[in-house]
C-alpha cells in the first residue's frame, strides 16, 4: 500500500490552513511541513481514488488489493494487463461460475487460448411425463485446449483453475493439444 514518498507535494498544505498570527512561527512550520510529507500520499490517494478503484488504471499495489475485493487470484508474475484484465471481469465471471461460458472464460484468460468443452449434462423440454432424462447420469466435464508455440500451457496452473471453476461434484478431463500444424504429439 502507500507509503511516506520523498519530495511528493501536498495538495492541501496545513500551514494554508491556519490563521496568519501563526504563519510566521518557524517550529510550526517546520512541524506543519512534516505532516504534509506523511500525509501527502493519503490526501492523493483519496483524491484520485476513482482512479484507484478502476482496474484499468489502478496502481499495482491497489491491483492486488482490488482483486481480493472481488474474490479473484491473478497469478503475481503474469503480466499486468493480464492481472488487470481478470480484476476486471471477474463480477462477471462469478454470475457465470460453474457453467460451460464460464469455465471457457477462465480458460482463455490462463491459457490464452479458446478451450474446447464438452460436457455430459443436458437440458429437455417434454409435455409428456415420464419423459428420459437428457445427458448422462455421473456428471464429467471435458476441456481441451490447444497449446500455442508462443505459450505452452502450465498444466498444474490449468487443473488447479479447473478445479476452483467447475461444481465439485463434477469429474473432469483435460487434453492440452499440440500447437496447430505440430504432427509430432497428440493429446495429454
Amino acid at each position: 500500500m502507500r507509503t511516506g514518498v520523498t519530495g511528493l507535494p501536498t495538495p492541501h498544505p496545513l500551514i494554508d490552513q491556519l490563521p496568519a498570527v501563526y504563519l510566521e512561527q518557524d517550529f510550526l512550520r517546520r512541524f506543519l511541513t512534516a505532516l504534509d510529507e506523511v500525509l501527502a500520499p493519503v490526501l492523493l490517494t483519496i483524491d484520485n481514488l476513482p482512479a484507484h478503484l478502476d482496474p484499468r488504471s489502478a496502481p499495482e499495489d491497489f491491483l492486488a488489493w482490488l482483486a481480493q475485493w472481488v474474490a479473484v487470484e491473478p497469478h503475481e508474475d503474469g503480466p499486468v494487463e493480464r492481472r488487470r484484465e481478470t480484476v476486471r471481469g471477474a463480477v462477471g465471471r462469478h454470475a457465470r461460475r460453474g457453467t460451460a461460458g464460464g469455465l471457457a472464460e477462465a480458460v482463455r484468460l490462463e491459457t490464452g487460448a479458446e478451450a474446447e468443452i464438452t460436457e455430459s449434462g443436458g437440458t429437455a423440454w417434454s409435455t409428456v411425463s415420464q419423459t428420459a432424462l437428457p445427458g448422462r447420469a455421473r456428471a464429467r466435464v471435458t476441456i481441451r485446449v490447444r497449446e500455442r508455440a508462443e505459450r505452452p500451457v502450465d498444466r498444474v496452473r490449468l487443473e488447479e483453475l479447473i478445479g476452483t471453476e467447475i461444481p465439485a461434484h463434477v469429474g473432469y478431463t483435460l487434453e492440452i493439444l499440440p500447437p496447430a500444424g505440430d504432427a509430432g504429439g497428440g493429446a495429454q
